[in-house]
């Protein structure tokens, strides 16, 4: 027990004291590991010397003074109480050797009349008054102090005088003459002292910061400081404040190296820059030996454990204490070391950005190569890096080409906007000729994310310039031209004519085949909508991929394929679960443009709140100015959403949020045309939005992606028509929906019928609605659904069917507020389900009262309509019972009392 070795210590060295004053000269040597206390049993010693009757002289070795001549022997002698003609003659002495040492005379030792002459000044005094003599740290005194020290222990064993030495034994690296010298007297005793126990660390703990903290962390204090005093106060202090090693555990860690022997912080520092003890020796150009024994000494003073650093902090304090170039200069090294042994390029790539230096050809490779492993692996900020400093370290123009291209890819999925800076130089590349086909393609597609349409385009038509495409290049431009069907298809024409060759090379690449797969299937189902075989394909691919390097778009296309061919529900559990994996992997691009799938998804759901949260997400995870033109998804869905909930102040900004001009060249400029139509009809603007959907059919008819599950703009066209009145233009375009749609799409089926029974006689109105409920409830929208059963119950109070009106408006109401669509769910009030004829309840419906108290004020049927965003029909239904309830013929006889009374 190291607390027991200190008190039979203290006894053992006062028993000697005690024979030292009784004439009996005695020597001591205390020694042991760093941190166990050596110090403290030498003060105390120090302390009770008058209490013997002795008179006690201390000196401290210091590694800074360790060449400083008779530095130790000095401190003693001026501490010692002599004549001034004493104190004269033996500061002469001191003089005269430091010189003869610093002049080189003496070889390595001391002139013996002056070690003699020295010693007798001590031994004289002693005769007067019995001495302690206490040097601490004494592995570190000057080699001329430890000669004349060992030469007075030779002649003290009748003299009142103990010496006593406190040093690291067989811990220290430096020859240390007194230890062995010493230990050979027969008047020398040794005391040897040890780390704390576990028992005795955690009383220490208690001790210092509570009961509380050592009951949870005295074991771990233990595991990490090896029962080392030092670090064992430090981690006490850390834990009871932060609950972990912190900054006070490493600043004893450095404490603890500082004050041993220069080559074991030399070791250390090795150790913590490559993190294992192995090549350490190779590192620093010593020999194994020596590293081992350096190893070991550290180890035992609790610094160390097998593998390394007892604890990260340790190694993380130790590094950040080296001089930044010092430290670059061993990671340099160790780079090279580990390369030669056949490291993990990992670990090689690591000591490289470490180093900061990558001159060297094998040194990119490296990193290249580390970085494709990172990549694969998720861990997108390490790849990006290493590829950053290949790209700087690397001379070759062509292969700097490739690594920026890899870079812009990695810097994709952190944030598509960061790699906006590579553009310039990958482009100037190209036109010199160092940038391959497959990279020229990455380039094209990043030019038209960020809106530089013409330079992409100009881009695609160089390829058909170049002389021949290596595999790769062929490859990706089969890919890109099936992306490009289904992304921004008016760039295909600057793609140069496919061959066979470029088929075959595609179609010997796995990865390459199901990318293109998925994105030809995308583009079925944007020009035919529901397809059970395509869907089938979607989910089959869905199950083979992961969102590693290049698959991405392969996800995007098939999650987008199975909600554009009507099965938005079985595409939500995978998108749910690529974005768990996008979030695993660290990848924040990925994660949005996930969510902006999600948020699609949840829209043709009828999951409105879902939609917007998930929108919204995208749009924070990514802003918009970094979206490109693929803005137009997340901020056309918001829109979409935020008109459907009736949130008309909330999605103001992004309404009038600025978009890059060139995502109308975009399938994500369909997307926002879409979802600000329906925005701008929710906010009484038919005209705009008619407009805006005109625009988004002709783009789609232009395009040839106009199938009805994509964006039924007919239908919203249709509705905007009968805002505006033209009810016959709104039944063709209805109708002609229908036809489009019939058997494919019972959703889109379903929209239609509910706007064309908006077009048609009241008596055909009932009917309609039903059928629409119908497909709409096997479509899954229960947004929609909730729309046609809103209708249904007017239609059935305009029919006099009062009760099944109410019995219905109670499942609407349900379903409009489980949807959030709180326009429905206001507009539908209580007063609209009572089940009631109208002679029975004469009080008017919160929802009459309001569209009344309009028509008293003086608005038209279509101002109400836009005002209270419902139709003109439902406006026309909801004045005839107003006028009954209140047996009044016109608007002019409507009662006064009614303006200002709008809730």
């Amino acid at each position: 027990m190291a607390e027991h070795d200190q008190v039979q210590g203290m006894a053992l060295l006062r028993d000697l004291l005690n024979e030292a004053v009784s004439g009996q000269g005695r020597i001591a040597m205390v020694t042991g590991p760093i941190a166990t206390g050596k110090s403290r049993l030498l003060d105390g010693l120090t302390e009770h010397a008058f209490d013997h009757g002795a008179l006690p002289l201390t000196a401290t070795g210091s590694r800074t003074e360790r060449d400083l001549p008779l530095g130790v022997l000095s401190q003693l002698v001026h501490n010692t109480p002599m004549p001034e003609e004493h104190r004269a003659t033996t500061l002469s002495l001191l003089q005269e050797g430091a010189r003869a040492q610093l002049t080189g005379e003496t070889l390595g030792h001391m002139d013996v009349q002056i070690v003699d002459a020295l010693c007798t000044v001590l031994l004289e005094l002693s005769e007067r008054c019995p001495l302690l003599i206490v040097v601490d740290d004494a592995h570190h005194a000057d080699r001329g102090s430890q000669l004349c020290l060992s030469y007075l222990a030779r002649r003290v064993k009748y003299a009142k005088v103990m010496l006593v030495f406190g040093g690291a034994g067989r811990d220290s690296r430096r020859p240390f003459p007194l230890h062995a010298d010493l230990l050979r007297l027969p008047h020398c005793r040794q005391v040897t002292l040890a780390h704390l126990s576990p028992g005795e660390v955690a009383e220490r703990v208690a001790e210092r910061a509570g009961r509380e903290t050592a009951d949870l962390h005295a074991a771990r204090c233990h595991e990490l400081s090896g029962g080392n005093r030092l670090l064992v106060d430090a981690l006490a202090d850390d834990f009871r404040e932060t609950g972990a090693p912190d900054e006070r555990y490493g600043e004893a860690v450095l404490t603890c190296l500082h004050g041993a022997d220069p080559d074991l912080l030399r070791v250390a520092r090795a150790l913590a820059v490559l993190g294992e003890p192995g090549p350490a020796a190779r590192l620093l150009g010593e020999s194994e030996a020596d590293t081992a024994q350096a190893v070991r000494t550290l180890t035992r003073a609790g610094l160390l454990a097998e593998s390394g650093f007892r604890h990260d902090a340790a190694r993380s304090a130790v590094l950040a204490a080296i001089d930044s170039a010092d430290r670059a200069g061993l990671h340099r090294r160790a780079a090279e070391l580990t390369y030669h042994d056949g490291a993990a390029v990992a670990v090689v790539a690591g000591h490289l950005l470490l180093a900061g230096h990558a001159g060297e050809p094998w040194n990119v490779s490296v990193l290249e190569e580390a970085a494709g492993h990172a990549l694969r692996d998720g861990r997108v900020e390490p790849a990006i890096e290493y590829l950053k400093l290949a790209w700087q370290g690397c001379a070759d123009e062509r292969w700097r080409a490739r690594i920026a291209t890899k870079l812009v890819r990695a810097k994709w999925r952190i944030n598509p906007s960061t790699p906006a800076g590579q553009l310039a130089e990958l482009t100037e590349a190209l036109h010199k000729g160092h940038l391959g086909g497959g990279d020229a393609v990455v380039l094209a597609k990043a030019l038209l994310w960020h809106g530089h349409v013409a330079d992409a385009k100009d881009v695609l038509d160089h390829l058909g310039d170049l002389d021949e495409l290596d595999r790769e290049g062929m490859t990706e431009l089969t890919v890109a031209r099936a992306w490009f069907r289904g992304a921004s298809p008016s760039f295909l024409s600057h793609l140069p004519e496919p061959n066979a060759r470029e088929n075959a090379c595609a179609a010997h690449s796995l990865t390459a085949s199901r990318r293109i797969e998925s994105a030809n299937m995308l583009v079925k189902a944007l020009r035919e909508g529901p397809n059970t075989g395509t869907a089938a394909t979607a989910e089959r691919v869905l199950g083979g991929s992961q969102l590693d390097e290049m698959s991405m778009d392969t996800v995007e296309s098939a999650l987008l394929t199975l909600t554009y061919v009507g099965r938005a529900d079985r595409a939500a559990p995978w998108c749910d679960a690529f974005i768990d994996e996008a979030v695993r992997r660290r990848a924040p691009s990925r994660q949005a443009r996930l969510s902006a799938i999600r948020a699609e998804i949840g829209l043709r759901r009828g999951d409105l709140a879902a939609a917007a949260h998930d929108a919204r997400r995208a749009l924070e995870i990514i802003p918009p100015a970094s979206w490109g033109v693929a803005v137009g998804a997340p901020l056309g869905t918001l829109l979409w959403a935020g008109a459907a909930m009736s949130r008309h102040d909330a999605c103001l900004p992004h309404a009038t949020q600025p978009v890059p001009e060139a995502m109308l060249e975009t399938r994500f400029g369909l997307l926002y045309l879409y979802g600000k139509a329906r925005f701008t009809l929710m906010a009484g603007q038919a005209e705009q939005a008619l407009r805006d959907l005109r625009l988004c059919g002709e783009l789609t008819a232009r395009w040839g992606l106009d199938g009805p599950e994509f964006l039924p703009w007919r239908v919203d066209a249709a509705e905007c028509l009968v805002r505006l009145g033209d009810l016959d233009e709104a039944r063709r375009l209805a109708e002609e929906e229908l036809h489009r749609c019939h058997g494919r799409s019972k959703r889109v089926h379903g929209m239609a019928m509910r706007v064309l029974a908006a077009t048609g006689e009241a008596r055909h109105r009932v009917n309609l609605l039903r059928r629409s409920a119908d497909l709409l409830q096997a479509g899954g929208d229960r947004y929609e659904l909730a729309r046609a059963l809103f209708d249904l119950v007017e239609a059935y109070h305009a029919s006099g069917e009062y009760r099944r009106g109410g019995m219905l408006a109670r499942r609407a109401k349900a379903l409009a507020q489980e949807c959030h669509a709180d326009g429905l769910s206001q507009a539908l009030s209580p007063g609209d389900h009572d089940g009631e004829a109208p002679g029975v309840q004469p009080i008017l419906s919160d929802a009459e009262r309001r569209v009344a108290a309009l028509a008293a004020d003086g608005y038209s049927n279509r101002d109400i309509s836009a005002k209270l965003h419902i139709t003109v029909s439902t406006v026309e239904q909801h004045l005839t019972r107003v006028y009954r309830k209140l047996s009044v013929s016109r608007r002019a006889d409507l009662p006064a009392r009614l303006v200002g009374e709008r809730l």
